[in-house]
C-alpha cells in the first residue's frame, strides 16, 4: 500500500502532470486526483492500485515502505539508478523541468 504522499512525490520526481500519469497507468484522471487527495494511504480498487504501481515500476520509481532499509525512517519513493526505461517516453521538456527542481533542492 502507498500512501498520497509518495503517489505525488513520484510523480514529481519523473516531472510529469496527473494526465501524463493517467495516461501511462491507463488510469483516468479524476482516479488519479482522488487518489492524490486521500488523506494517508491511497484509496482506490486493487486493480487500480496495480495499475499505478506497474507504471511507477516501469518509470524506475521505487515505492519504500515504511521500516525498509534506508537512511531514514519512515516512507518514500526513490529513482532507480538504470531507470532509463521510459526516460525517452516522458518527452524532453518534463525530463528539463524534473531535472531543474532537483538541483535547486541540492
Amino acid at each position: 500500500m502507498i500512501t498520497a504522499a509518495q503517489l505525488r512525490a513520484a510523480r514529481v520526481l519523473l516531472g510529469i502532470d496527473q494526465r501524463r500519469l493517467a495516461k501511462l497507468s491507463g488510469l483516468s484522471v479524476p482516479t488519479i486526483q482522488r487518489m492524490e487527495a486521500s488523506e494517508t494511504m491511497v484509496r482506490g480498487n486493487v486493480d487500480s492500485l496495480v495499475k499505478l504501481i506497474a507504471a511507477f515500476d516501469a518509470a524506475g520509481i521505487e515505492m519504500i515502505d515504511e521500516g525498509a532499509a534506508s537512511q531514514s525512517q519512515g516512507r518514500g519513493v526513490r529513482l532507480r539508478a538504470n531507470s532509463g526505461s521510459l526516460a525517452p517516453n516522458l518527452g524532453a521538456r518534463s525530463t528539463a523541468k524534473s531535472s531543474g527542481r532537483m538541483r535547486a533542492r541540492k
